[in-house]
């Protein structure tokens, strides 16, 4: 999907549906679209925050329409209103940095997913991990937290990372689905800390739900969500079955499979393409289909 034409609406406070809205972090790349979006729940003097976003948006070369920056626009947002909870989806620095900035000037209590510390060696195709994330509260799955007039659903969805929640507003009917299931693009799912395995299984739960609409951290609004994970789904096991297809001529090595599977992929995008297919390989390793020498895969038996 391509983006929209700008100016986007990056520091504006735009309304989603009555409890919800949405501001645009200055932080648009190949990973990001145009940027993160945080949301406020909320109508009333009581709300929370999702998804923050990253730490340096109020930087001169990331300064928003108004020329403020990203937390400052969050509490443009919230207004008179008491910000109860600051939950992050996950600790990509793309989305949990700006709690720590957002709870020094509110004091509200960091809640949600568990904090993640993952060194990894391979080539990094999406957001860096956020080291110091320090959640006052960890959320399990089905755990709520709650305000005058909304109430928030802890759903754990592992896969794009091992500590990825959405959260329900159980009001509404809307899923905030982070990084998990986007519009603009499939999720990146990046080994050692991604797992193939847990993300298909994820998004099998979403597909299972009733959600009325996604709002992802990313992108536009998911009207038919099911529809869409159903594709997901579908184009993950599309993703499988051309891996066994290439391994079914010969043995062959990551480097070699992505321009065959991606053809005309963005160069930019040839990291990220990679580690996909390395978390499908590992998937399918651990189910005995597939084995690795030297980097080099092939069938077994």
């Amino acid at each position: 999907m391509e983006a929209p034409p700008q100016p986007w609406p990056t520091g504006l406070a735009e309304q989603c549906e009555p409890l919800v809205r949405r501001v645009l972090a200055p932080n648009p790349s190949h990973y990001t679209f145009t940027g993160t979006q945080t949301y406020v729940i909320g109508a009333g003097d009581e709300v929370a925050v999702i998804d923050p976003g990253p730490v340096d948006t109020g930087a001169p070369d990331h300064a928003d329409t108004n020329g403020a920056g990203h937390v400052e626009a969050i509490l443009a947002a919230v207004g008179k209103a008491r910000i109860a909870a600051i939950l992050c989806t996950h600790t990509h620095r793309d989305h949990s940095p700006a709690s720590r900035a957002l709870k020094a000037v509110t004091r509200a209590p960091i809640v949600g997913c568990a904090p993640l510390s993952m060194d990894d060696d391979g080539p990094r195709a999406d957001a860096a991990f956020d080291p110091d994330y320090a959640p006052d509260r960890i959320l399990a799955d089905g755990e709520r937290i709650s305000g005058p007039d909304w109430t928030i659903e802890a759903v754990a969805t592992p896969g794009h990372t091992s500590n990825h929640l959405c959260y329900s507003l159980v009001e509404s009917g809307a899923l905030f689905t982070g990084d998990h299931v986007m519009a603009w693009s499939t999720s990146v799912v990046s080994p050692p800390d991604g797992d193939m395995s847990a993300y298909m299984a994820s998004l099998q739960k979403l597909y299972d739900r009733e959600d009325r609409v996604y709002y992802p951290a990313h992108g536009p609004a998911v009207e038919k969500p099911r529809q869409l994970v159903r594709g997901m789904l579908g184009h993950r096991r599309s993703r499988e079955a051309q891996i066994l297809r290439l391994l079914d001529t010969g043995p062959h090595t990551i480097g070699q499979m992505v321009p065959v599977m991606y053809k005309g992929l963005d160069p930019r995008l040839n990291g990220a393409a990679g580690r996909s297919v390395l978390a499908h390989l590992i998937d399918l390793k651990q189910r005995g289909v597939v084995g690795e020498e030297e980097e080099t895969w092939s069938l077994r038996g």
